[in-house]
């Protein structure tokens, strides 16, 4: 095991962390370090990503707020080293946030860092289809998502995991709309509607985080 000295230059939170997390940036700081340390000795993180972890990962994640409503439910399907979940905890407290990951080295660091944190989440290992994984995180007002699968395929596991009405949020990059098109059937058999792609954070981030959204219909007005 070697030791990751992460430059401090990269560690300065950039202003618009500020205006994201308030005066919880110091959690947000506290994220940021086990990432650029922990998540790289692991192997959740990839070394050159260190310089670009405030805006390319924790405030791309955070600025998703936007979209999710006061005390809602949310579920990180394939959270890995906790992205989108974690930010969105740490810049809403009042949302009641799940993470879902299959891989132990990966849910491994995710209870460490929250316990380390003291916040309130919820670490479920398993796959988002499984009947355990449904049992035990289903019913969310949202299931999030960031470089998990295709939109088809992520609807399969998102979808089951929100009720009626409930919203995949997907965080996909500027080939979105190319993807929503290939995948509009496979989409629309999954139980998808209202298929929209949304921008998040344009005032924070240099880049706006690019979220393809989609409502679970309920079933009978699923493709037969």
């Amino acid at each position: 095991m070697f030791h990751v000295e992460p430059d401090a230059a990269d560690r300065r939170p950039p202003a618009s962390a500020t205006a994201v997390f308030g005066d919880r940036l110091e959690l947000a700081q506290q994220y940021w370090d086990a990432l650029a340390t922990d998540g790289v000795v692991r192997g959740l993180i990839g070394p050159r990503e260190v310089p670009r972890l405030w805006e390319r990962h924790i405030l791309n994640c955070a600025v998703v707020a936007e979209l999710l409503g006061e005390g809602e439910t949310v579920v990180d399907v394939g959270s890995g080293a906790g992205l989108p979940g974690i930010p969105l905890a740490i810049a809403r407290p009042d949302l009641r946030v799940t993470l879902v990951e299959p891989l132990l080295r990966r849910t491994k660091f995710l209870v460490e860092f929250i316990e380390a944190a003291g916040l309130p989440i919820v670490v479920v290992r398993g796959r988002a289809e499984q009947p355990g994984v449904v049992k035990e995180a289903g019913g969310a007002d949202a299931a999030v998502s960031r470089a998990v699968a295709p939109l088809g395929k992520l609807a399969k596991w998102c979808l089951p995991l929100v009720h009626d009405h409930g919203r995949m949020l997907a965080l996909k990059g500027s080939s979105a709309s190319e993807e929503l098109a290939r995948e509009a059937a496979s989409l629309t058999d999954a139980g998808a509607g209202k298929l929209e792609i949304l921008e998040c954070g344009g005032d924070v981030v240099p880049t706006p985080t690019i979220v393809v959204r989609a409502e679970r219909l309920p079933r009978r007005h699923h493709r037969r």
